[in-house]
């Protein structure tokens, strides 16, 4: 009997530590990731070692940190959804022994600790560490700038714990509920995090509709566009004696004082003009295939998935209708491996996670294409470590959200494990059904817009409502530049 359980302690050790060396290795890998795409965007400091220096770096480590945790909330579901389906498949298989229900709830629960970490103290500490400078009459230094930012942090997690208790008590103010209020880690922390959510939960509402709409401009951009009744050769020669002409413009410019503070803006119009000759002489060259049958291929596949998702949003809001359980919740049993959520096994767990992928890239685009974080946007080789952690804040509430939004959507049926599942708002049912209506209907009035966009502007120059300016959307605005042979854009 002694022996069976020294056998069982050990299975249970030697399974401990798998689950520690994968969750470190894809963490890792997550990491450096993170890191490579912060140095590509962080702008350039010089190389001596001064106290800035110091600072910059280590701030550089907390928001690499930061988005890898992102990365991580991003891959809970995927990663969750295909090892069911792998342990479905396979359930005796040796090589995917260390694939288990155990690793799964850890990752999960290791997430939203990471989140939580990262969201209340890593990013305020970067921050304040970047903005502190030392109290008045203490000696300057690192030491002096640490003690400042803990003392920041300090007091402002009293006014956020303040402002949670006063919330709290206004909202329920029962016995029960006043007691608790002093349980700060059971009771701030979880309640605090839930609003966190709910407050990620609509900024993705906000931007995923935009940005499912924007997604379309974004890749006609990247994409070389079909050559239908163009004479790129003509519209070449053209730009070419437009470049010409600045370029004369700008000798005179130059050699007169008098014109000389014109200079710049000639040189921003010739930068502009060089950039549409680039794009010009990019479609010239690029081949059949990739002009005549790339671009509607990838234009049709962003309308499927579009169209697949506010299909399956409708249908969740029909569920919500007839049953009660459709309401997102959250499951501490651990019985992943044992029944398939998807009805048509791996085909449709593979359209879900094409799905949350493609959701979590719209609400990215949709996000910077918002005037109010425009300024947000980051720069290759030029954003300030300011901003990068304002991008690292908000990707890591957009991508904590997502699992949530996910399964609110209906996108898919895989609960939510550990404290992702104990948002109190899952389980109101008119919060529930307002989310995905207003999902449904923003995003279908964002497509229409944005495919009609261009009807709507002949229209308005048929009836001679076109200096009004009655649609100020980007693509309207877009519609009434002139192309590069000098004839303005139309219908």
């Amino acid at each position: 009997m002694e022996e069976d359980d020294v056998t069982i302690r050990e299975q249970n050790f030697h399974s401990q530590v798998r689950e520690y060396i994968v969750c470190f290795l894809l963490f890792a890998v997550l990491y450096i990731v993170s890191y490579c795409i912060i140095s590509r965007y962080k702008r350039k400091s010089d190389d001596q070692e001064d106290e800035d220096a110091i600072v910059n770096r280590i701030s550089m480590y907390l928001c690499t940190f930061t988005l890898a945790v992102s990365g991580g909330a991003v891959l809970l579901l995927p990663f969750s959804i295909i090892s069911n389906e792998i342990l479905l498949s396979l359930p005796k298989n040796y090589y995917i022994q260390w694939l288990n229900e155990s690793l799964i709830h850890g990752l999960w629960n290791l997430v939203s600790l990471f989140s939580n970490l990262c969201l209340f103290v890593l990013m305020p500490f970067a921050y304040f560490f970047l903005e502190s400078e030392g109290f008045a009459g203490s000696k300057k230094g690192i030491k002096a700038r640490v003690l400042e930012t803990f003392v920041m942090l300090f007091l402002l997690g009293l006014l956020i714990l303040g402002i949670v208790w006063v919330a709290s008590a206004l909202i329920d103010d029962d016995g029960a509920s006043m007691d608790s209020l002093y349980d700060l880690w059971e009771f701030y922390l979880p309640y605090l995090y839930s609003c966190i959510s709910l407050m990620g939960g609509l900024l993705l509402l906000m931007c995923t509709p935009v940005g499912l709409s924007r997604m379309f401009t974004v890749m006609g951009q990247l994409l070389v566009k079909p050559t239908i009744l163009e004479d790129l050769d003509e519209q070449i020669y053209c730009i070419h004696l437009q470049e010409e002409a600045l370029q004369r413009r700008l000798n005179g410019a130059t050699s007169n004082s008098y014109f000389h503070g014109n200079s710049q803006h000639l040189y921003k119009e010739l930068d502009n003009i060089r950039n549409q000759l680039n794009k010009l002489e990019r479609r010239k060259k690029a081949s059949a295939w990739e002009k005549n049958l790339l671009y509607p291929i990838v234009m049709l596949i962003l309308l499927t998935g579009t169209a697949i998702s506010v299909l399956l949003v409708a249908l969740n809001i029909v569920y919500l209708l007839v049953d009660e359980t459709a309401l997102p919740k959250g499951s501490s049993e651990r019985d992943i491996g044992n029944a398939s959520l998807s009805t048509f096994r791996v085909a449709q767990a593979v359209v879900e996670i094409i799905l949350m992928f493609y959701l979590m890239v719209s609400s990215v685009v949709g996000f910077y294409s918002l005037r109010i974080f425009q300024d947000l946007t980051p720069r290759k080789d030029d954003t300030t470590m300011t901003t990068i952690i304002g991008c690292c804040v908000s990707i890591l509430v957009l991508s904590s959200a997502l699992p949530v939004m996910s399964r609110t959507l209906g996108i898919t049926r895989f609960d939510l494990l550990g404290d992702f599942g104990r948002f109190n708002w899952l389980g109101n049912f008119y919060i529930v059904l307002s989310y995905n209506l207003l999902f449904a209907v923003v995003t279908t009035l964002c497509l229409v817009r944005k495919f009609t966009s261009a009807v709507r502007e002949e229209l308005l120059k048929a009836l001679g409502l076109d200096k009004l300016n009655l649609s100020n959307s980007t693509t309207d605005s877009e519609s009434g530049k002139h192309a590069a042979n000098g004839h303005q854009k139309t219908l």
